[in-house]
């Protein structure tokens, strides 16, 4: 088992409002997953949920990653939104087999099953879990209503997760929610991102945090308080948790992330994250000025 670490990012990296901050005004797209990967050392991999990516990028991702980094893909919608009577094991494992060049640089497959998803499903998350489990490290999302019910439900999908030694995905979205929806990016994201209870809760090595936020930085920090306590806690038990922020369009996911970190610090003397340097953009920010 590895030492503790946190793996900390954003959804994606390819985002050119984050030039003049996390890149320089010149960075070229292609060389963003570069300069990413130099200040966080983890992703949530959401375009693979939209469609697959053909194999020549996903070759070049390979090469432009260092041997820490490690990216969170999601199974693709087409095979964890489209409920068959058993999964299709021969697409899963197609799947798996075109990621092959970032086996390497994979901490965990993110399993993202929709609301419609409930208990009624759960001998079809199983079957999914024996397919994907024999392959790679998996964490689980669930969005239905009574996998948070603090009874029967929750706890029989919290048996099944760690039977298959997988961990379920923590998404907190108090903070987005807790403003009004004043910008087209809020409402879109508060019409699109679940609203439901956080239940901090750990059944691997790997916890699993996915946060919401909103564009005020202040309000994002009263709402993760308490993942700071949580966090170093886990890292102190010899944990390896995952933590990702998100913001209304993610303009302001890196500098959230980077703030997370910043007061993690104050937790964990010893606690220290690329992200927490000078950023590219703000080194030649600052050449500019002279």
């Amino acid at each position: 088992m590895q030492a503790p670490l946190l793996y900390l990012g954003c959804p994606m990296w390819a985002n050119p409002a984050w030039k003049g901050s996390l890149y320089s005004a010149d960075t070229p797209q292609a060389e963003f997953l570069k300069h990413y990967a130099s200040v966080f050392n983890s992703v949530e991999g959401n375009t693979s949920f939209y469609a697959d990516p053909d194999a020549t990028t996903i070759a070049r991702w390979a090469t432009l990653l260092a041997d820490d980094f490690r990216l969170q893909l999601k199974v693709p919608s087409r095979l964890s939104h489209t409920l068959a009577n058993e999964p299709d094991a021969n697409a899963l494992q197609s799947w798996w087999q075109l990621l092959s060049p970032l086996h390497p640089f994979l901490g965990l497959v993110h399993l993202q099953l929709p609301k419609t998803t409930g208990p009624a499903q759960l001998n079809w998350l199983e079957q999914q879990l024996a397919i994907l489990r024999p392959l790679t490290p998996v964490c689980v999302e669930v969005r239905h209503p009574q996998f948070f019910d603090k009874a029967e439900h929750e706890i029989t999908l919290n048996r099944l997760l760690r039977e298959y030694q997988c961990e379920r995905v923590v998404l907190d979205s108090r903070a987005l929610f807790s403003v009004a929806a004043t910008t087209p990016a809020l409402l879109d994201a508060q019409q699109k991102k679940p609203h439901l209870p956080v239940h901090a809760i750990c059944l691997s090595d790997t916890p699993v945090v996915r946060f919401i936020g909103c564009d005020d930085l202040s309000i994002n920090q009263h709402y993760y308080q308490p993942w700071l306590n949580k966090i170093a806690n886990w890292l102190n038990e010899g944990k390896t948790p995952y933590i990702y922020f998100h913001t209304a369009d993610n303009r302001l996911a890196p500098q959230l992330a980077r703030q997370f970190a910043r007061d993690l610090q104050q937790h964990l003397p010893h606690f220290d994250h690329p992200a927490l340097s000078p950023w590219l953009g703000e080194q030649h920010n600052q050449l500019a000025l002279w």
